[in-house]
């Protein structure tokens, strides 16, 4: 049994800190609102009054926080009441430039650390499937991998300080891509009298395979267990979705890289992200694309 402390309950965090009470571990948790404590309570996870408080006495410090400042703020306050040696691992999509600042802090304080984003969505978080990207030294990452075996299926070192944000915002950029690629072809197939249901039976054993349509397709009513049969409801949420292409155009700026489509994926997500709720998911960009008057369009 390993003592964690877990700041950010949200919708991610929350549970993946009740995965790590079902594995066995002595979990503690903080987080700004209070209806998110009191649920994480209930999956066995002790409250703590503050950040500070949640970290005492832990051997393992896992953060789920909105952006790199937020996370960066967090791991510097708390960094006093962590005892050293503690291992820091970071779980939020972040900026890799922030990653490595927490990294830097970390050291400097004595604690090894890992950044660790993870892909998966809501699902996946509840469901202990998650995809661990971790970047940071090998020593932190043979002490980390069993607590994120714990919530997640597959844990890949992907290199140093920083690497496990680089993969995330990566993989993410395919994933924003090829989603409206996909979409755009349904759309299309629409137009031109061919079914949905004989696009996918092509497509999915055809040069146009991908996770976006074999796994996660937008189209309402091909794939069960998906947001599309379900109104959108937000496996991913779209407004994450910009913002993690929103991250990689940062990150492309950055080193002067050449992402185009990237670029284009993060315009018409942010188009997207202004005409809908919150939570829709973001496969629903298909429906953006099917409307005539979208801006798109022009």
């Amino acid at each position: 049994m390993t003592r964690i402390a877990f700041i950010g309950l949200g919708n991610m965090g929350g549970p993946m800190a009740a995965n790590l009470v079902k594995a066995g571990h002595a979990v503690r948790g903080y987080d700004l609102v209070a209806a998110h404590l009191a649920q994480a309570a209930e999956a066995g996870v002790s409250p703590a009054d503050s950040a500070e408080a949640c970290v005492r006495d832990a051997e393992v410090v896992i953060t789920m926080l909105p952006a790199g400042k937020h996370v960066v703020e967090v791991v510097s306050g708390c960094l006093p009441a962590i005892p050293k040696g503690a291992l820091i691992v970071d779980c939020s999509t972040i900026d890799p430039a922030s990653a490595r600042r927490v990294h830097e802090m970390a050291a400097a304080a004595g604690s090894p650390s890992l950044d660790a984003p993870v892909s998966g969505g809501i699902t996946g978080a509840a469901a202990a499937t998650l995809t661990f990207m971790v970047g940071g030294e090998e020593a932190a990452f043979a002490a980390g991998r069993p607590i994120l075996e714990a919530m997640g299926k597959r844990v890949v070192l992907c290199g140093g300080a920083g690497a496990g944000q680089s993969a995330k915002i990566c993989n993410n950029m395919i994933a924003g891509i090829t989603m409206i690629g996909v979409s755009e072809a349904f759309v299309l197939a629409g137009k031109l009298g061919l079914s949905a249901q004989a696009l996918f039976e092509v497509a999915s054993t055809s040069s146009g395979q991908c996770w976006a349509l074999t796994s996660y397709c937008p189209a309402p009513g091909i794939l069960p267990g998906v947001p599309s049969s379900n109104g959108y409801k937000a496996g991913f949420a779209a407004p994450l979705m910009l913002k993690d292409l929103r991250l990689s155009q940062e990150a492309a700026a950055s080193v002067g890289a050449a992402t185009p489509l990237g670029a284009r994926a993060a315009e018409l997500y942010s188009q997207f992200t202004d005409r809908v709720p919150a939570d829709r998911d973001f496969s629903g960009i298909i429906e953006f694309l099917a409307e005539a008057d979208h801006p798109a369009s022009g």
